[in-house]
Parts: structure tokens; sequence; C-alpha cells
């Protein structure tokens, strides 16, 4: 088992609070959107920003370093997804260059942190008798 007791649960991992952070900034930025977007980039966006958390849960819960690594390398995916929805934002004039560099900076902090927890986890496997 790969948990260690001082981790309890996912919402203690340094990486699932920053893609929380990025998701917060995402759905607060989406609200200004205009309302055709809805079914289309907004909804994208959201589903990209609620997907970098919902994995880092569910390899958390896995209990199984490479199953763990999986659905961080998802989550990291997710996070790129939402760099390029924010690109489309800007350049379709939804959002300001300010709201771009700052969502950027937010997601880039996050695929840093998550980067480091992904090799952690590799190492920790790397360490586990076969």
């Amino acid at each position: 088992m790969e948990k260690s007791s001082a981790i309890k649960n996912f919402e203690e991992l340094l990486c699932w609070q920053k893609a929380r952070e990025v998701r917060i900034f995402i759905m607060n930025l989406v609200n200004k959107f205009p309302g055709e977007e809805r079914f289309s980039l907004k909804d994208n966006i959201k589903r990209a920003a609620r997907s970098v958390t919902n994995n880092i849960a569910e390899g958390y819960g896995r209990f199984h370093f490479q199953e763990n690594i999986q659905f961080c390398r998802i989550s990291r995916g997710s996070l790129y997804e939402t760099i390029d929805h924010l690109m489309i934002a800007h350049e379709e004039e939804y959002i300001n260059a300010s709201e771009f560099e700052q969502g950027k900076r937010l997601i880039t902090d996050a695929i840093t942190i998550l980067n480091g927890y992904i090799s952690y986890l590799a190492r920790a496997k790397a360490k586990t008798p076969k």
C-alpha cells in the first residue's frame, strides 16, 4: 500500500489543491463567456478543469502506484487541454490578456506540482518489492 501516514486523503495532496485552484478559477472565468458558448467552449473548458481534480482523486483511491500514475497523467493532459481552451477564449476575446496569463500561470504551477507527484509515485513504485 502506497499511502504514508502523513497523507490521509486526496484533498491533502498539493497537486490536488493546485488543480482545485485551477478549477475554481475556470468556473469563475467562464461566467464571462457569451451565451452561445454555453454548450461548446464553456462546457469543454469546465469539463477539462473538473477532470483534473477528478482523476487525481480517482488515482489516489486506486492504492496502486501504476494506476495512480496513469490517472495523474490523464490529469496532466487535461491541464494542457485547459490551456488550449484558454487560448481559444483569449483569441475569441472572451477573456483579456491578464486573465489568460493568470490562468496559464495557475495551470503551469499545477503541472509542475503534478509532475513532482508523478515522479514521487514512480520512485516509490521502483522501491516496492515485486
